[in-house]
């Protein structure tokens, strides 16, 4: 099937699963309404020619094993675990962390999430070799507050291991009622030791744009999620900073796990030259349809801040600035994300639905980004202490120790600008000093420990330091990026 133009912007979303999943998705594949008014009309023809591939025997094999654990198995089984577990098997054989099955509870927790607000951590998930995988914290949320990372590995959630389920199943154990907490065990890339995270779930902020107007006449608009009313707000808060003379702008969609591609475009398509496309969808016999621009009005230039949490919608915003507009993207290389799925509750028929990946998304240029990402113009890494781990709290810190914990406290205490000599995980004496150093400033005990309180302040302290404008070096280097844009010395 081939969708035309802006058909296929029309139905195409990053969908919010429960508290944590976003993944590119076509929601309505039976209705599918053009951004313009037209329509398009399909069928579950093909589904039912699909399944018109099994053989008598394929069908016999299946019931014979539904039937000899149904009446052989030691204990007594429930028929729609049995049938859950057949669909979950059949897609998990597929190997595609994006394509899943939903029951009934989990559909309508699904229905729910895409279209009004959410309580729970904020963080988008995968499940990839059976680990579940975070895609990336959405920026502001009490995931990146708790400082959980992209590509950290969720082990448990209060005590509950994780592994082997479903990404669903996984999710309506990270998602709970705003307040609660979730003690999340982590596994990253370069910690040795598992790390104990709390992260206390909330309602996860509806608003998804946040301007300023910076220096030398330049704009900020930080993007969070690409949700219904993203595009209006952006070109709320754009047209503001433009009435206040504004030359250039950085838009920010690090840690921003996606959202809906039509709002992408609506976004983009204002600085993208007519009849150049904005972002191209394939499906699995290679046909390709682009989305053209209509015709762009907005000609002052743009900076793109991208990190490895943007994901999915964020990078075909990257994709598209930098491919059809001519715009630098600053950071570090995004996420990964360039598949489309397609949802099929009408065909599923008892309120269940499935996930499907379906087609894949290309730049404006034909470039697959999946499993790649998009690399930075301007290439910046962040401050070592951006990335630290949270401390464990469980024993005091001690000199003449070594531990993970001790190497995550020498970055904080660098990062707070304390001197320290070393940063290999080893208690030495000068890290010692450098501890009573914080503990005498901030009303603590002088120890030269580093105990439950003083590792608390810690973080307090650490978390302020990276929330602060002036630490950011890839915000800076996107100034500096205009400025000589603009000619600003």
């Amino acid at each position: 099937m081939l969708f035309k133009g802006r058909t296929v912007i029309a139905f195409i979303m990053l969908a919010m699963f429960a508290s944590s999943l976003l993944t590119l998705t076509i929601v309505s594949p039976s209705l599918i309404t053009s951004a313009k008014g037209g329509a398009v009309e399909t069928s579950a023809a093909g589904i039912k020619q699909a399944a018109s591939g099994l053989t008598e025997k394929d069908l016999q094999k299946i019931a014979t094993t539904y039937g000899l654990v149904e009446n052989k198995y030691l204990s007594k089984v429930d028929h729609d675990k049995l049938i859950d577990g057949a669909i979950n098997g059949m897609l998990s054989a597929l190997g595609d962390p994006f394509t899943v099955y939903m029951d009934q509870k989990e559909a309508a927790q699904f229905d729910e999430s895409i279209t009004s607000s959410f309580q729970g951590i904020g963080a988008e998930v995968s499940v990839e070799n059976g680990k579940v995988v975070v895609v990336s914290p959405i920026k502001g949320s009490p995931a990146e507050k708790a400082g959980l990372h992209a590509h950290d590995v969720i082990v448990s959630v209060n005590g509950e291991k994780l592994d082997g389920l479903t990404v669903n199943q996984a999710v309506s154990k990270i998602r709970g009622p705003k307040g609660t907490q979730a003690k999340l065990t982590i596994l990253r890339d370069g910690v040795g030791d598992p790390i104990e995270v709390i992260v206390v779930r909330a309602d996860i902020d509806v608003e998804t744009v946040y301007a300023e107007m910076l220096a030398d006449g330049i704009g900020k608009i930080e993007i969070r999620q690409f949700s219904a009313n993203t595009a209006k707000r952006f070109a709320e808060e754009l047209k503001g900073l433009e009435a206040k003379g504004m030359k250039g702008l950085i838009i920010d969609v690090r840690n921003d796990p996606g959202g809906l591609l039509n709002v992408v475009v609506d976004i983009v398509e204002p600085f993208v030259p007519k009849g150049k496309p904005i972002v191209q969808v394939e499906d699995r016999n290679g046909r390709r349809e682009p989305t053209e621009s209509s015709g762009g009005t907005k000609h002052y230039p743009v900076v793109v801040l991208v990190n490895k949490g943007s994901a999915s919608a964020s990078e075909i915003l990257a994709g598209a600035f930098k491919e059809a507009v001519g715009s630098k993207l600053v950071g570090e290389t995004t996420y990964g994300k360039g598949t489309v799925q397609v949802t099929f509750e009408k065909e599923m028929g008892d309120g269940s639905n499935i996930k499907m990946t379906v087609y894949k998304w290309l730049t404006p240029n034909g470039n697959w980004i999946h499993k790649k990402g998009i690399e930075p113009d301007i290439a910046v890494e962040q401050p070592e202490y951006f990335k630290v781990a949270p401390l464990g709290k469980k024993s005091t810190l001690k000199p003449d120790t070594t531990s993970d914990d001790v190497k995550n406290l020498q970055i904080m205490l660098k990062g707070l600008g304390l001197p320290v000599d070393r940063t290999d995980g080893y208690y030495s004496a000068k890290t010692a000093d450098a501890v009573r150093t914080f503990q005498s400033t901030n009303g603590l005990p002088v120890s030269g420990e580093v105990d439950a309180d003083t590792a608390a302040k810690l973080e307090q302290a650490i978390v302020a330091r990276i929330k602060d404008p002036a630490s950011d070096l890839q915000l800076k280097a996107a100034v500096q990026e205009l400025q000589r844009e603009l000619g600003v010395r």
